[in-house]
């Protein structure tokens, strides 16, 4: 599947909408929404000179018993567009060419008001003019009153997403928090919560739109190496996620562990000569177990203290370092590890 086409069809739901509306338009109107009216609208429209928009998502809404159209921009700009307020323009010209060529307009012969929202998903700050008027020359007195006015409702994914509460039941913060999660664990998550929130059997297509953005556009992301399965709802991917989140973290942090496991594996041999092999590959196996539980806390936590590092160091039992292994993906801090291991350092505590 096509990563804009699985996006674009999240917001093909009125809930998604309504949500971003209702958490992201911080204007007083939208409390006099009448969400029980909106609506998707063709987002295909012919201007008078032939040039279409195939794919925007326009949505209508009753706001006092009067249509407003809510323009929703998904381009996913990664980098500032500066002229972006004059494609608005322009997008918003064409489809009031359509309203007026439908006779969809007031009874007093007016058109309805059109709310341009940019949905921005790249890394840096958004500085273009969010007013078109601001890109006009002012020129001499009297020009000022020909300036074009329209503005835009620019959202930057990025800020929305580390700043949403996730106890807050919103699908498009939901969805903004899932695109700024940096850990897998933090993905998992918020699929958990996506699938209470979307456990209603009239949810079903929603759940599987979602499925399809996580399996084919945030997890290729955040697990470049491992190859997905296939899957067709939302539950599935909790399901996939529970199961196989810390097995799929290491492989993640792999490339920082390799050093440490070749370190103890060329010990552990050289060990093996001197002391016979069989005895020698043993040790280098515990070696490399110790090595990558430091090296996993290093990657997260940075310098590990020097009792934790010793306590690790004392432990030879290589399922115990597997064990320690898993809970040094998983834990919070290192000292929240620290407190598994047992006062003696002969093993791991609770495990």
């Amino acid at each position: 599947m096509d990563q804009d086409a699985a996006y674009k069809q999240l917001f093909s739901f009125p809930d998604m909408v309504a949500d971003l509306l209702r958490e992201y338009v911080p204007e007083a109107w939208v409390q006099e929404i009448d969400f029980g009216t909106l609506e998707r609208v063709s987002g295909s429209y012919v201007s008078d000179d032939l040039r279409t928009r195939e794919e925007d998502m326009v949505w209508r809404v009753r706001v006092r018993g009067q249509w407003v159209y809510i323009y929703v921009l998904l381009e996913f700009q990664t980098q500032v567009e500066p002229f972006m307020a004059v494609r608005i323009v322009v997008y918003v010209g064409l489809l009031y060419q359509d309203l007026i060529r439908r006779g969809e307009v007031t009874a007093d012969r007016r058109l309805p008001p059109v709310v341009p929202i940019v949905l921005y998903s790249g890394e840096r700050r958004w500085t273009a003019a969010v007013e078109v008027g601001e890109l006009v020359w002012q020129g001499p007195p009297g020009l000022e009153a020909y300036r074009t006015q329209q503005r835009y409702l620019l959202l930057w994914e990025r800020a929305l997403g580390e700043a949403a509460r996730p106890a807050t039941r919103n699908l498009a913060a939901a969805l903004f928090r899932l695109q700024a999660s940096r850990e897998l664990e933090d993905v998992a998550a918020a699929v958990r919560q996506l699938v209470a929130w979307l456990s209603a059997p009239e949810h079903a297509d929603l759940r599987r739109a979602f499925a399809r953005w996580l399996r084919w556009v945030l997890l290729p992301r955040r697990l470049p190496d491992v190859t997905l399965p296939e899957v067709q709802d939302l539950q599935e991917v909790r399901d996939m996620l529970d199961e196989a989140v810390i097995d799929w973290t290491a492989k993640w942090k792999q490339q920082g562990l390799e050093e440490g496991r070749r370190e103890g594996l060329q010990q552990g041999l050289q060990q093996g000569l001197q002391q016979g092999l069989q005895q020698g590959l043993q040790q280098g196996l515990v070696q490399a177990a110790r090595d990558d539980v430091l090296a996993v806390l290093e990657v997260r936590f940075g310098a590990v203290p020097e009792g934790v590092r010793a306590a690790v160091e004392r432990i030879a039992d290589v399922q115990q370092l597997k064990q320690l292994l898993r809970q040094a993906i998983v834990a919070t801090s290192v000292e929240s590890f620290a407190g598994l291991l047992s006062p003696e350092g002969n093993g791991a505590a609770d495990l």
